[in-house]
C-alpha cells in the first residue's frame, strides 16, 4: 500500500500556477479530501501532513527544496518513518501525456525529469510509484524549460484540474494496496463530450 504521497513542484508564489507544479495541485486536493493541513517541517525540507485512514498512517509531502533537489526531502521522511520505496507515490507533471490524462507506473527511468532524477539518487532506487499528470509538450525541445515554468492556458488548466479530481478517486485502492485497480481508475479517461452540431440554416 502507499504510505507516502509526494507532490513535486517549486516553492513560492511565482511558481504556484505553473505547469511544473501539477504535483503540488494534486497533493493539495488530497489534503482537502483527507481534511488535513500541510505544515512546514524543517526536518523534512517540505510541507508535511499526517492523516489517519482506516487505522493506517498516511503521509503527504510537498518538498520545498526546488524541483531538482526534491529527493533530499523525500528520503529524509521515508527513512525516518521506515517507508519503503515501493510504498511511495510521487505525483509529477509529464510532458509526454496530454493535459487531462494521467499515467500510473511503477519503477523505470526518470526520463530527464529533474525531480525524479534526484529522488532516484537519494533513495538509491527507481522502484517507487509515479503518477504522471499530463501537461502536454510545447513541440520543441528548446522550449521545454519555458513551457513547464509557465501557466497553462485556461482550457489546459481546467483539463489538468479535472484529471486531478478524477485520479484522486484511485487513492482508496492505493491505500488498500490494490495497485491494479488504482491503475485502471487512473487510465480510464472519458473523452470530452462532443459539441452539439450546429443547426442547419432553414432553407425556406
Amino acid at each position: 500500500m502507499i504510505k507516502l504521497f509526494v507532490g513535486l513542484g517549486n516553492p513560492g508564489p511565482e511558481y504556484e500556477a505553473t505547469r511544473h507544479n501539477a504535483g503540488f495541485w494534486w497533493v493539495d486536493e488530497l489534503a482537502r479530501d483527507l481534511k488535513v493541513n500541510l505544515v512546514h517541517d524543517r526536518g523534512y525540507h517540505g510541507l508535511v501532513a499526517r492523516a489517519n485512514v482506516h487505522g493506517h498512517t498516511v503521509w503527504l509531502l510537498e518538498p520545498q527544496t526546488f524541483m531538482n533537489v526534491s529527493g533530499k526531502s523525500v528520503a529524509a521522511l521515508a527513512r525516518f518513518y521506515k517507508i519503503a520505496p515501493e510504498e511511495i507515490l510521487v505525483v509529477h507533471d509529464e510532458l509526454d501525456v496530454v493535459p487531462g490524462q494521467a499515467k500510473l507506473k511503477f519503477g523505470g527511468s526518470h526520463a530527464g525529469h529533474n525531480g525524479l532524477r534526484d529522488i532516484h539518487a537519494q533513495l538509491g532506487t527507481g522502484d517507487y510509484w509515479r503518477l504522471r499528470i499530463g501537461i502536454g509538450h510545447p513541440g520543441v525541445k528548446s522550449e521545454v524549460v519555458n513551457w513547464v515554468l509557465k501557466k497553462p492556458s485556461p482550457e489546459q488548466r481546467t483539463a489538468i484540474e479535472e484529471c486531478v479530481t478524477r485520479t484522486l478517486k484511485a487513492v482508496p485502492a492505493m491505500l488498500a494496496g490494490e495497485m491494479d485497480k488504482a491503475t485502471l481508475i487512473v487510465h480510464t479517461h472519458k473523452a470530452p463530450r462532443p459539441k452539439p452540431p450546429r443547426p442547419e440554416p432553414d432553407p425556406t
